[in-house]
């Protein structure tokens, strides 16, 4: 590893005479993970290869920009560790505002206290609004109720804001601190997000029907035997859905309505989204369970006026020794559908050390979220 010394100009009059910019930064706070720069010059990417800053030393990078960059007249960044969720932060925690310069040459020294980790910390007064709709919700198609929530934005209560909606499966293990297996702290990360402006959405969270899960995100017959998801679909789009548009403030429109969940809750979004694509134009699948279904029939998704799809597919490497490849055969066959070309947008992430678990779907769902409602890019 090379020493500070080889970088750094030894005076202020060789600062001056560096042809290029050279950002040399120093952080407080180091690991091994890499450091990107992200600005107004590459589209705010957060892991683009051409602006990674070379480690020099203990809590010490350089980047010297190219010599064919052009410039913007005032060039804006920010430094992550490659995403949004290990953004750079103050020594208090707080975001920090975009940093300026509009040096074409010389040197700037730049320093970072904190970074964030998986999206933490977070600010509580951005955390969403907990509403517990109902601890008995009917559902006539199943002859059950059930437990179901909605998780507002912060601000609901002094807006006319009308809002995306994403329903979630297994509420469960969302974002309750005593859960089991941990949760996917989706309150903290929507707090987040808030804070940064990313968008605003209204969650709703059914939870499972604990012993009878499986039978009840089981669609049609599989090698689970007889499931009743079906009918657990027909719940959602024809009774709850309406209660949610006609009691919130939504966007009841399929442009703005998403589902999702993980293991069989994403297997269960998957159907949901394949047998009603005209209600849901945004999937969020989580290390589905497509060995209990591995062909999926995709003809429910031939509409009359193909409309844009957006799925977020998420798989790891530690899961199974069959997930990733799932995965990936079951977005090959989403972008084979002639009559969905241009339509389907498929943004597959893959973790190849990543577990079954609801720490690592926890990771995911910032993501997934910004990419599926409020992000242009396709994949």
């Amino acid at each position: 590893m090379k020493s500070a010394e080889n970088i750094l100009p030894p005076s202020p009059e060789k600062e001056i005479k560096e042809p290029h910019l050279n950002i040399i930064l120093t952080t407080d706070e180091d690991d091994d993970r890499p450091v990107y720069l992200s600005g107004n010059f590459n589209q705010w990417v957060t892991q683009d290869k051409n602006f990674l800053m070379e480690k020099v030393g203990q809590g010490l990078y350089h980047f010297k920009f190219p010599e064919n960059f052009k410039y913007p007249d005032e060039l804006l960044y920010k430094f992550t560790r490659g995403d949004w969720s290990e953004v750079e932060i103050d020594k208090y925690g707080n975001r920090t505002e975009n940093r300026s310069c509009k040096q074409h040459n010389g040197v700037r020294r730049e320093h970072v206290a904190k970074w964030r980790h998986n999206w933490l910390p977070f600010k509580s007064t951005f955390l969403p609004q907990v509403h517990l709709i109902s601890k008995e919700f009917e559902i006539p198609q199943l002859n059950k109720t059930r437990k179901v929530w909605a998780l507002l934005p912060h601000d609901y209560d002094t807006t006319t804001e009308h809002y995306p909606v994403m329903y979630l499966q297994d509420a469960q293990n969302l974002f309750n601190e005593k859960a089991k297996y941990g949760n996917w702290e989706i309150d903290k990360k929507l707090a987040v997000m808030a804070e940064y402006k990313i968008g605003k959405i209204i969650v709703i969270a059914v939870e499972h029907a604990e012993k009878e899960r499986l039978i009840e995100y089981n669609v049609g017959n599989t090698v689970l035997g007889s499931g009743q998801g079906k009918k657990y679909i027909r719940f959602l789009t024809d009774t709850l859905k309406p209660f949610v548009d006609t009691n919130f403030r939504t966007k009841p429109e399929r442009d703005y309505t998403g589902i999702g969940g993980s293991s069989m809750g994403g297997l269960v979004s998957i159907f949901s989204g394949i047998m009603y694509p005209e209600v849901f134009g945004k999937l969020m699948i989580f290390s589905p369970s497509l060995w209990v279904v591995p062909k999926i029939k995709l003809s429910f998704l031939d509409m009359e006026e193909p409309q844009e799809t957006r799925i977020y597919l998420y798989a790891g490497g530690d899961e199974s020794a069959t997930m990733i490849d799932h995965v990936q055969h079951f977005k090959k066959r989403l972008l084979k559908r002639k009559t969905l070309e241009d339509k389907m947008k498929v943004r597959l992430s893959i973790n190849e050390f990543g577990k079954h678990n609801e720490v690592h779907w926890s990771d995911e769902f910032p993501k997934a979220i910004e990419w599926l409602f409020f992000s242009n890019k396709d994949e």
